[in-house]
């Protein structure tokens, strides 16, 4: 059976009269044909052919300059001859999960779906393009001048799921070329109230690290375990002393250090000469990241001479923590009154951070109401709540 979104909670988003004019339901149409285009058509990492064509083919039609900045990328610059640019970001590929959402939209490839939202990330961001284009254009008799302060850069990225693709994308030196100077993106986000809209000053979302440890020991009948060297006991011995340390130092800061996978030895009745474990941390700060590097090593080290082994130990890169600009989230704030506070940072991963990294820029978090965790199989929403998201992008594009 599919699994069905909750009915919409209309008063959260109908405070500009989204549903009632003609404008508002020819864009809800607009948003609900881009979203199901794109969900039909999900494909992963960088190869991104079908959907970069899809997003071409509506900039096709646009006054706007249309680049590829790397691989797997896509832009839109309409030039307003401003000294400077802001841009809006959204990212393209999916994930390898097969759909079980029962849509009469779902994904015509399978093992492959838009889980994530990323189609109605790239739906808000087709529209804002095209609502900038009626402006550039002077439709319903406004001039650019009276509308948009700045030049505008639709960013479409890949590879958000896998390599971080938005580092490739700064790199590229697009931001420098067309004078960006500061950048907004959003994401769904089940467990927020359908057509709400929520972020915060500073931290927002956590570095994530994968953190891999490999303990060498020595193998021996258990029999003569004295002979042996326990790589098992060193890594039990670490796991347990993980939990510890993350009581630890999340009296800091907010702080996350769980593993979720461990293999060790080969048979029941021998002494393990090998044990790997895997897991994550996640922290939001350079600071912390550093501090955290040096007390898994101290920990690991414990563990492994309590029992006589070796280790090695491995951080991933990741991704840096999602920390929004003081001053342009007050800016966004201003013109966004109905945006909510988020009261703790949240310990997900996003590689918005890189674009944070080049410029000033803030990142929200969309309401579907669904509860239907990300990443789910069964993962829907109902596209209305895609209008609050685009009114957001022109308020933001005219006023911040």
């Amino acid at each position: 059976m599919p699994h069905a979104c909750p009915p919409f909670n209309a008063s959260a988003t109908d405070g500009e009269g989204l549903f009632s004019s003609v404008e508002g339901q020819e864009l809800l149409d607009e948003l609900t044909r881009y979203r199901r285009d794109l969900h039909r058509i999900p494909e992963l990492d960088d190869d991104l052919p079908r959907t970069i064509a899809y997003v071409r083919s509506v900039f096709s039609g646009l006054s706007c300059d249309v680049l590829e900045p790397c691989k797997g990328a896509v832009c839109a610059f309409f030039d307003l001859g401003r000294a400077e640019t802001v841009a809006i970001r959204a990212d393209m590929d999916a994930l390898p999960i097969h759909e079980a959402s029962g849509a009469a939209f779902s994904s015509e490839h399978p093992g492959r779906m838009h889980a994530c939202g990323h189609d109605g990330h790239m739906a808000m961001a087709l529209a804002a393009a095209t609502w900038v284009d009626r402006v550039v254009r002077g439709a319903g008799g406004t001039t650019k001048a009276e509308q948009l302060p700045r030049n505008v850069l639709f960013v479409f990225q890949p590879a958000e799921e896998t390599t971080g693709g938005a580092k490739r994308v700064c790199e590229s030196g697009v931001f420098e070329r067309y004078r960006v100077t500061r950048i907004f993106g959003m994401h769904l986000w089940p467990d927020l109230p359908a057509g709400s809209l929520a972020s915060r000053p500073g931290p927002l979302l956590a570095r994530s690290s994968e953190t891999t440890i490999t303990f060498h020991g020595v193998s021996s009948h258990i029999a003569k375990w004295k002979d042996g060297r326990d790589a098992l006991g060193a890594a039990a011995r670490f796991v347990v002393g993980s939990k510890w340390l993350s009581r630890k130092l999340e009296q800091d800061e907010p702080f996350l250090l769980r593993f979720g996978h461990m293999t060790a030895g080969t048979v029941r009745n021998a002494v393990a000469g090998q044990a790997r474990v895997e897991g994550s941390l996640r922290v939001f700060s350079d600071d912390m990241f550093a501090r955290a590097q040096d007390e898994v090593r101290a920990l690991a080290q414990t563990a492994a001479d309590e029992e006589g082994c070796t280790f090695d130990l491995h951080f991933s890169e990741g991704y840096p923590p999602v920390v929004n600009d003081g001053t342009l989230f007050g800016e966004a704030a201003q013109v966004l009154p109905e945006l909510e506070r988020v009261p703790e940072p949240l310990l997900i991963a996003e590689d918005f951070a890189f674009y944070q990294r080049y410029l000033p820029g803030v990142f929200f978090l969309l309401g579907t109401g669904t509860g239907i965790p990300l990443h789910a199989d069964t993962f829907n929403f109902d596209e209305r709540v895609l209008l609050r998201g685009v009114r957001a992008y022109q308020r933001l594009l005219l006023g911040a």
